[in-house]
């Protein structure tokens, strides 16, 4: 194998993270090929940026360490059809996040370096904040030390994505899953999608104006989350009014209180004892048949049909759009909608 500073990397998967990390690692020196599938969506975009792009197979064959960027459920199957035949031996194996390897799902071979490397941000954001000679935040983690230089295999990899420039934190498989999971699903995902849902219920339903209720729930929510980004909460009551901190501090309990989180406890119980990934993976197997229906019922709730009016209206939101839409949207569509096939391309 090269050296631990400049190994030959192979990363799969060209969507959001994949292409980030890839433009990163080859503008800190390292020698990068993309392994895509061939006439994928992403393929031309990959050649484009000037990557050398092969079958995953091919890609694998020589690297020294392979950072897979593809879409959960599909890993599976593309490390047991692709990547295990082909991955040569003592090479490092990198995720950038641990669900299939913790949960079994995928077993790595015994030869195999096997690391985790998760930047705290999207793809975007890892590569605009390189640019500029900064980087996102990292943890990462070791699973199978074979070499005796996982770990250093994971730093090195984190170091050519501008993480080093920021914080490093290490962690186990175990931990950035579950809470990664707890995360999504608890807080910020489905805990604030349901949150502000319930809250453009209750104010429409009490008669005020539906788009009014958008701007005080919906909105104004991003000012809020800008604040706790920039400086925790002790940042965002340095800016509210008395009135709202006031408010918050009699009202926030009754909204989420010893009921809420006992309800968070079981949903992290259910993540930590595989009910979760189990549930999903049946899902997805059985071709997302009720995935497709709670999606399709987020995107008919009515605070959607009345935000996609009041934004068409936000200039600053649309120019914003157009200066993005011709690099991202490729990438965007493979995102949204899950891939049956093997080899996608999202992160």
């Amino acid at each position: 194998m090269n050296s631990v500073a400049k190994p030959q990397i192979a990363v799969i998967g060209y969507g959001s993270q994949g292409r980030a990390h890839a433009l990163n690692l080859r503008d800190s020196g390292f020698d990068v090929v993309v392994g895509l599938r061939p006439g994928g969506p992403t393929e031309a975009k990959a050649e484009a940026d000037g990557f050398t792009v092969k079958t995953p197979a091919e890609a694998v064959a020589n690297a020294d360490l392979v950072a897979v960027l593809t879409p959960d459920m599909v890993q599976k199957k593309l490390y047991n059809e692709v990547l295990a035949p082909n991955l040569k031996q003592g090479a490092c194996l990198l995720f950038a996040h641990g669900l299939n390897v913790h949960f079994g799902m995928i077993s790595p071979r015994e030869d195999l370096d096997v690391v985790l490397v998760a930047p705290k941000g999207p793809g975007a954001l890892v590569r605009r904040e390189y640019e500029i000679g900064r980087g996102v935040p990292c943890i990462y983690a070791v699973h199978q030390d074979r070499s005796g230089r996982a770990e250093e295999f994971a730093k090195t990899y984190a170091g050519g994505l501008g993480g080093a420039r920021a914080n490093l934190i290490k962690t186990t498989f175990k931990e950035e899953t579950e809470t990664d999971l707890f995360g999504e699903q608890a807080v910020l995902c489905g805990g604030a999608s349901a949150l502000v849902q319930a809250g453009f219920e209750t104010l429409v339903e009490a008669g005020y104006q539906p788009e009014i209720a958008y701007y005080e729930v919906l909105h104004e929510l991003k000012l809020i989350v800008d604040l706790f980004y920039e400086g925790g909460i002790t940042r965002m009551l340095e800016f509210v009014s008395e009135t709202a901190q006031y408010g918050d501090f009699v009202s926030g309990p009754r909204v989420i209180n010893a009921d809420t989180k006992a309800r968070m406890k079981d949903i992290l119980t259910e993540i930590q004892d595989g009910t979760f990934v189990q549930k999903w993976v049946a899902e997805y197997d059985a071709g997302l048949p009720n995935y497709k229906r709670y999606q399709q019922a987020d995107k008919d709730h009515p605070i959607e049909a009345v935000g996609k009016q009041l934004r068409a209206k936000m200039q600053w939101l649309q120019q914003g759009a157009a200066s993005q839409a011709a690099s991202q949207q490729g990438a965007a569509q493979s995102a949204q909608k899950p891939s049956t096939h093997p080899i996608a391309e999202t992160a």
